[in-house]
């Protein structure tokens, strides 16, 4: 009820027990450790019901960003190990900065990325991160995964959904130790790469002296016969020359052309294949503040340099593309927000051990098996496609598999889905790792019943249904409840502005 201003009371829509009911706030952190850099980010995430669709799914409405942390050199002990101490430092700062303490966080994201995900102790450091600064989804992201993201955080996706003639991007994200390529079409990734090129391939103290020459660094210089050398000082032609090798191979990978020596021996992982045309090109990463001219501060490496080299070079490497400024750069990849919805899967669901359950945090696989042909052979070789699209091998850690299926309870279908999932996950059953089956069609019951005949009677199987799910999820399984014999799953999908 409203009434006037005249005195009368007046109950304001926030305050009112159905308002409450359909809308929640929740506070989120992400915190990006990188190969060069590390940050957090403090948001606000406003999710209303789907009320119009007699839904019970919450959506995001609006996202704020209430605190940016500055950003810091990534610190490294010995070269091969992230500073614990250092970094524990800047976040406590960066969380006193923000006025949030860590039990008020409901949620977030602590990943590392690039050469900061290959030092030997970076997935502790993300799961020390996550346990310390409330409800985290943590991860260790490969060239692929972080390829991905980069196109979601930089706006190439929603980019290639606006337009009169919805374009394709190429999202080129240039950070500090590695370069990621994602081509995007109709909001849809169609390939990625990876590729050594990045800014702090080679650093210098404030003397010019070079300070750290990696791997990717020698190759160059090996192929152009630049003389560096850790200890020596660095003349500005050699580090130009440098950059522009370094520049000269990330564009032969973005043209899908072939590649040179020094470009096929640089490359992380398989070339394009098929790249297709591109009509805009996007950068983000570290590298592009200096690309856009967003940025001059220099961090004691070639950023700049590699820039002006990429930038010289892009119109006549990419003509047919237009480049155009990215939503998001440098934060691109910061992931921090979660958002948070609830479902309940229940009546045809298959929960074989009730003893693992809850489980928290299970990465989700996604597989669309539309146009699959259903026999196992094929249903095993999706499966297995996606794994590496986000860059799990089957059998490495505890996954959700999430499967679209739209062909019906046939039995001879439902027994080829069966084999195949089997006989991907094989090895994850042989680590006594509980088998976790999600699909959106209403059929769990009788293949969580198939799946484990075809596991050899493996009791660890979780199988629900009616649940609907896509990459970049995470999702937390409730125990059964008993009366209604359903479960409630929160799904933790990863949020990007743009």
């Amino acid at each position: 009820m409203h009434y006037d201003e005249l005195g009368n009371e007046v109950i304001e829509e926030h305050r009112h027990s159905l308002f409450r009911a359909d809308r929640r706030e929740l506070r989120s952190v992400g915190i990006d450790i990188g190969s060069t850099t590390s940050h957090l980010i403090f948001s606000t995430l406003v999710l209303r019901r789907q009320s119009a669709a007699l839904s019970s799914r919450f959506e995001v409405a609006e996202r704020r960003v209430d605190y940016a942390s500055p950003i810091m050199i990534t610190p490294f002990a010995g070269g091969t190990s992230i500073d614990t101490g250092r970094l524990s430092a800047f976040f406590e700062r960066a969380y006193a900065e923000s006025g949030t303490r860590a039990d008020e966080v409901d949620t977030g994201a602590a990943i590392t990325t690039g050469d900061a995900a290959r030092k030997d102790n970076a997935l502790a450091i993300v799961r020390l991160f996550s346990e310390r600064a409330g409800h985290f989804v943590c991860a260790s992201a490969g060239p692929v995964l972080e390829a991905r993201m980069a196109a979601y955080g930089s706006g190439a996706i929603m980019r290639s959904l606006h337009g009169d003639d919805s374009p394709s991007v190429l999202n080129i994200d240039v950070g500090g130790g590695t370069s990621k390529l994602a081509v995007v079409r109709a909001g849809r990734i169609e390939a990625v790469a990876a590729v050594n090129v990045g800014a702090r391939l080679l650093t210098l103290d404030e003397d010019g002296v070079i300070v750290t020459l990696e791997e990717a660094a020698s190759v160059c210089a090996r192929h152009r016969g630049l003389d560096l050398r850790c200890g020596d000082p660095a003349d500005e032609e050699s580090l130009r020359a440098l950059a522009t090798a370094l520049a000269e191979s990330l564009l032969e990978v973005a043209a899908g052309g072939g590649l040179s020596p020094l470009a096929s021996e640089l490359m992380i992982t398989e070339p394009f294949a098929k790249r297709g045309p591109v009509d805009i090109v996007f950068f983000s990463g570290g590298v592009s503040e200096y690309f856009y001219r967003e940025t001059s501060e220099g961090y004691g490496d070639i950023g700049a340099r590699l820039a002006d080299a990429i930038r010289e070079r892009s119109a006549r490497a990419l003509p047919e593309a237009k480049i155009e400024l990215s939503r998001e750069r440098i934060r691109a990849t910061v992931i921090g927000a979660s958002q948070f919805t609830v479902q309940l899967s229940g009546n045809t669901i298959h929960i074989a051990n009730p003893a693992l359950l809850p489980l928290r945090s299970l990465r989700v696989v996604m597989t669309d098996l539309e146009r699959v042909e259903l026999h196992a052979d094929a249903i095993a070789k999706a499966i297995e496609e996606s794994f590496s699209r986000v860059g799990v091998e089957p059998g490495e850690e505890s996954v959700a598999l999430a499967l679209h299926w739209p062909h019906g309870p046939e039995y001879a279908h439902l027994e080829a889905l069966c084999e195949g999932i089997a006989g991907t996950l094989s090895a994850g059953v042989q680590a006594g790792q509980p088998v976790v089956v999600v699909l959106d069609a209403d059929v769990s019951r009788l293949v969580g019943e198939n799946l484990s005949r075809a596991l050899g009677r493996y009791r660890d199987i979780i199988c629900i249904d009616g649940v609907q799910l896509q990459d970049f999820d995470y999702i937390d399984i409730s125990r059964e409840h008993e009366h209604t014999r359903t479960v409630t799953v929160v799904i933790k999908s990863l949020v990007f502005s743009g």
